[in-house]
């Protein structure tokens, strides 16, 4: 799932690097969304995790996603990272709302 990119960089500690999905530009009865009324894309995928954090005890504590998962994003911060002409964005662990089951 990891493209040559991601080879490239690498999160540190506990942040995350997510690919928003698509933006809906049709909805269910076929009418077409212009790009202005379109609203923000709060789904993602995860491309790349960092190691984790340390704890108070000095302990690693894991990222709590794996590469491949979809997430829920809030709708606001992130960084925006630009690789290989394509939009990221890297979160910390604990800004994820959550993660949607398959």
């Amino acid at each position: 799932m990891a493209g040559k990119a991601f080879r490239k960089f690498l999160p540190l500690f506990d942040r995350v690097l997510v690919e928003r999905c698509a933006a809906e530009t049709v909805t269910k009865g076929g009418i077409m969304i212009p790009e202005k009324s379109q609203g923000k894309v709060l789904q993602a995928t995860v491309v790349a995790v960092g190691s984790g954090a340390r704890g108070k005890n000095g302990e690693i504590q894991p990222v709590s996603v794996k590469v491949g998962e979809k997430v829920l994003l809030p709708e606001y911060g992130g960084t925006k990272i630009v690789l290989e002409d394509k939009d990221y964005y890297l979160f910390r662990d604990g800004d994820i709302l959550g993660k949607y089951l398959d």
